[in-house]
Order: C-alpha cells, then sequence, then structure tokens
C-alpha cells in the first residue's frame, strides 16, 4: 500500500466573531496516499474550504496535527509554510487568479522566482514546455483576457506544476466552466494523477466530478461522515 503523504489527526479550527466561536471543522481525520485521487464534498459551510486550507499550508489548525510527508505542519509559522506550499503543493482555483497584464508565459513562469535557482531563459522554457503540457502552446503571446475560460483554467493548472509538486490542490476546477470544458479539465487532472503520479485533491459540490476520484470524502457541519 502507498504511503500517506497527508495526514489529519483530530484536527480543528475555530475561528472568533465577536464572542462567538465558530468551529469550521470540528477533530477531523483524513489519511491520503501518496498517489491518490480524492475528492471532497459538502454542502456550502460544511468545512470543505478550511480543509483545502489546511491541507494546502494557507492556515493552521486550531488544535490537532496535520502531517505533510510525515512532518507535522500544525505549529509552524507563515514563513515555514510559505516554504512548504512553494516546494510541495500546486494551487488551481475557481476563478484561475491570474495576473492580467502578463501573458501565459510570464504567468506560469512566476512560482520558479520564489522557488527555484533558475534563470529567466530557463524559468521561460520550462514555462512553455508546461505550455504545451496542457494544449496552449498555440497561445503563448497571449494575456488572460484573450483567453476562453477553459484555456485560462489550463494556464492555472500549468502555473500549478512550475514547481513540479508532490499535491495539487483544486477548489471547484469545473466550477466556473460549461460541461463540455469542465470535462476536458477534468481529464487533463486525472491524466496528472493516472501519469505523472501527482496527488491530486478536488473540493467540488458537482457529484458527476466527485465520483471521478478514486475515493471521496464527505464533510458536514465541519466533520467527517
Amino acid at each position: 500500500m502507498s504511503k500517506s503523504i497527508i495526514r489529519i489527526e483530530e484536527a480543528w479550527k475555530t475561528y472568533k466573531l465577536d464572542l462567538v466561536e465558530v468551529h469550521a471543522v470540528q477533530g477531523i481525520n483524513i489519511d491520503i496516499k501518496k498517489g491518490e485521487f480524492v475528492s471532497i464534498v459538502g454542502k456550502s459551510g460544511s468545512g470543505k474550504s478550511t480543509t483545502l486550507n489546511l491541507i494546502g499550508c494557507l492556515d493552521i489548525p486550531t488544535k490537532g496535527a496535520i502531517y505533510l510527508d510525515d512532518h507535522n505542519i500544525a505549529h509552524l509559522q507563515e514563513d515555514e509554510l510559505a516554504k512548504i506550499r512553494g516546494k510541495k503543493i500546486g494551487f488551481i482555483f475557481q476563478t484561475f487568479n491570474l495576473i492580467p497584464s502578463l501573458n501565459i508565459v510570464e504567468n506560469v513562469s512566476m512560482p520558479m522566482i520564489f522557488q527555484n535557482n533558475m534563470s529567466e531563459e530557463q524559468r521561460e522554457r520550462k514555462a512553455k514546455q508546461l505550455l504545451e503540457l496542457v494544449g496552449l502552446s498555440h497561445r503563448l503571446q497571449h494575456k488572460p483576457s484573450e483567453l476562453s475560460g477553459g484555456e485560462r483554467q489550463r494556464v492555472a493548472i500549468a502555473r500549478s506544476l512550475a514547481n513540479d509538486p508532490e499535491v495539487i490542490l483544486a477548489d471547484e476546477p469545473t466550477g466556473n466552466l460549461d460541461t463540455k470544458t469542465g470535462e476536458q479539465i477534468l481529464k487533463l487532472l486525472s491524466d496528472l494523477n493516472r501519469n505523472q503520479g501527482k496527488t491530486l485533491i478536488i473540493v467540488t459540490h458537482d457529484l458527476y466530478v466527485a465520483k471521478q476520484a478514486d475515493r471521496i470524502i464527505k464533510l458536514q457541519d465541519g466533520k467527517v461522515i
């Protein structure tokens, strides 16, 4: 059996709103194996986004432990979390989060500036290779505003691979796309999981998307059910 790459043990995340405590996640336990394709589903307010933020080192739990490659990240400082995010995790967002003023090669190159000791020429070459992988080698000089929604999501996928992460986290990656384009994006992500061994975690409200995964994790009221 594959080794665990992410392990969450009795994790809680509590926010204080004035005098009220809100428990976004409550004692969740999740174990994800290296190379697994997992979907996380639940209604709005179920704790999906909080769970994704904890897995992605964008936040730390109020209590409990989160292990990434057997290292507990629950008590790390922000600069340490940022290093882990940059090296081990690739993010894909529903709203793409591309920089409008940059062409797509420059967008994909951006994460490499902060993490790799690569020359500008090396970064550009790798960005072009990644854009070819996602089928956009004919659009290299275009800016995000000149692309369709599906093409922008492909750029976002290429950018998520910039530093060769072990884990890809996708938050509603098909949410802003039509059915046909969404299926194309889902196939591209599935291929990365199968062919490159990337651990793929998708948060979605779409049961069709969720069922493409090896396993579905259901959240309700901040708990795994």
